[in-house]
């Protein structure tokens, strides 16, 4: 390899690292907003989820998904839509036990065109005694639309008895 050859090789790394070096700022900012933004729509969703025996509260729980919500659970199956999912919540879930994201595990990606994947850990409570035996691991794809972010997918795995009380 050349001399010149040589020195516009490095050029052009030097342009490219000062291009990123440039961007990323923008880019942390980015992924620090979108992360506060499903951190926030996680928290209400949750929050809503965990007082679900109010019908009001089940609602407002139903508005955060898309209608044709996929949710895959690891020992309950697969729903194909929310009024099935919600069924399920009906059924198995409100007034027994409430959930709570384990800190500091939420991650958030970006879906460039589309929204954002979360992922995490949670813990499942029993509602009446506080003893929160149960944890898992989930992922949910946001979608944003108009304006609104709905979840599309929801994957909840791992389920596993804990002693974190």
């Amino acid at each position: 390899m050349g001399p010149q050859l040589l020195m516009a090789g490095r050029a052009a790394w030097a342009l490219l690292l000062a291009l990123a070096a440039c961007a990323a700022p923008g880019a942390a900012r980015a992924d620090a907003a979108l992360h506060a933004t499903v951190a926030a729509l996680d928290a209400e969703l949750f929050d809503a989820f965990n007082r679900c025996d109010d019908p009001a509260q089940l609602a407002r729980h139903a508005a955060a998904f898309d209608p044709a919500v996929e949710f895959y659970h690891d020992t309950g199956g697969v729903t194909w839509t929310r009024e099935a999912m919600l069924d399920n919540t009906r059924r198995h879930a409100c007034g027994r036990y409430t959930r709570q994201l384990v800190e500091g595990s939420l991650q958030v990606h970006p879906v460039a065109g589309f929204g954002a994947i979360s992922q995490g850990r949670h813990r499942f409570c029993d509602a009446a005694t506080g003893a929160c035996d149960g944890e898992a691991e989930f992922t949910m794809v946001w979608r944003l639309h108009e304006g609104l972010w709905t979840v599309t997918r929801v994957l909840s795995y791992g389920h596993r008895a804990t002693d974190n009380r």
